[in-house]
């Protein structure tokens, strides 16, 4: 069989796009001399602690199966760490749901919730696996475009407009990837009065939320009256520098949680037992270097939004993650144009914001999970690129 003979696939898995991110990643990989700012990775490494504490756990012969929603003691701590930093309480015996990654958690979420056609509003500019989740799962993805004049935060009359007899839920993420729009209490309880009124269930995003830079974070799920009706993803990847370690988990309502680990239970499982003992470290002992990782991120998040600004495209002040979403529309060019022209030229990779939907076009997103040495060097080049076409002017 070859290549061309792709008849044993199904037809709605040809038709799934691959991720935008990745082709830039990988063509990247290719070329010499590339400073990336495409791929959402930390550039620490995942703290001692955490990884002597998977060691250890090997060493002690930990190796088996742990029980299918993760270990007990790891339910417990995430719990209290929940409870602790954003007051929302979880039973660890059937309220929580360790996983593999919070984009596992975000798959069975939807597979859990999501009867065929059943519509799900999406707020674009938004991460790549999002629609092609609720796709697989049969639902309906309904897109509402955040826009730049809110700085890239929905409003709840956009949300409004979106619903139909058909909605089933809400997916949010804040703060967001790409955009790094934070929502704060006040976004949150106006959107809150909406998923009450249709009765709507939300899956919320917080892979980030230790990563809000200016603001106290709130959890959706902290709203009065949304903790019934709400999904709360996260996990360690973002905050603990652990993204190849593949932890997250779920929590929510037992009756959804139930749902999501029996088919968590036939698909995976459960998530690597000694992850889960590096989670476990991480949660108890690890916060002083989550705060110093945010502190950094702070300071390069700050660089990088005046230099792109003083190159002549414009950049909001994101409120969060390690992203920013600058436009590039005062060039003419076309996302992808922009960021195949600028990997070619300066050996910058950047990912363009029309991968993360159709009100991405016009924008690019620039990941500053870099070293300050990294995204000097990528900043001067990319201002090199922006006096090539006469955009930059140095009087």
């Amino acid at each position: 069989m070859t290549e061309s003979d792709n008849h044993f696939v199904a037809d709605h898995i040809q038709d799934l796009k691959p991720s935008g991110i990745r082709r830039f990643f990988d063509l990247a990989s290719q070329m010499d001399n590339v400073i990336s700012l495409g791929v959402g990775e930390p550039d620490f490494v995942t703290p001692w602690n955490v990884i002597e504490a998977s060691y250890h756990s090997l060493e002690q012969g930990y190796t088996a199966y742990t029980a299918n929603a993760g270990l007990f003691e790891l339910r417990e701590a995430v719990s209290n760490f929940l409870a602790t930093e954003y007051h929302v309480s979880y039973r660890a015996e059937d309220q929580l749901l360790i996983t593999v990654g919070a984009s596992q958690a975000i798959d069975v979420a939807f597979r859990a919730i999501l009867n065929p056609g059943e519509e799900v509003i999406v707020i674009e500019p938004s991460f790549v696996s999002y629609i092609p989740a609720i796709e697989l799962a049969g639902g309906k993805p309904v897109v509402v475009e955040a826009e730049e004049t809110f700085e890239f935060k929905v409003q709840k009359e956009q949300i409004e407009a979106a619903i139909t007899p058909n909605t089933k839920a809400i997916l949010l993420c804040s703060p967001n990837n790409p955009t790094g729009a934070s929502l704060d209490e006040q976004d949150l309880r106006a959107i809150a009065g909406v998923v009450k009124e249709h009765d709507l269930v939300v899956v919320s995003d917080e892979i980030y939320a230790d990563l809000l830079y200016d603001d106290v974070y709130t959890s959706f799920a902290s709203i009065d009256g949304m903790i019934d009706r709400t999904i709360l993803i996260s996990g360690f990847s973002k905050s603990f520098a652990m993204t190849g370690w593949r932890l997250g988990y779920a929590a929510g309502p037992a009756s959804i949680i139930k749902a999501m680990t029996k088919i968590h239970q036939y698909t995976i499982m459960c998530a690597p037992t000694m992850a889960q003992y590096g989670a476990l470290e991480a949660l108890k002992n690890g916060r002083v270097k989550v705060q110093e990782m945010k502190n950094s991120y702070r300071q390069r998040r700050n660089y990088v939004v005046k230099a792109l600004n003083d190159m002549g495209l414009t950049c909001h002040l994101p409120g969060g993650a390690f992203y920013v979403f600058p436009s590039i529309k005062a060039t003419g060019m076309t996302s992808e144009a922009f960021a195949e022209a600028l990997l070619e030229d300066q050996r910058v990779a950047v990912v363009p914001g029309n991968v993360f939907g159709a009100s991405g076009e016009g924008y690019i997103r620039c990941s500053y999970a870099a070293s300050m040495k990294q995204l000097a060097e990528a900043m001067k080049r990319m201002r090199e690129f922006m006096k090539k076409m006469n955009l930059v002017d140095e009087s």
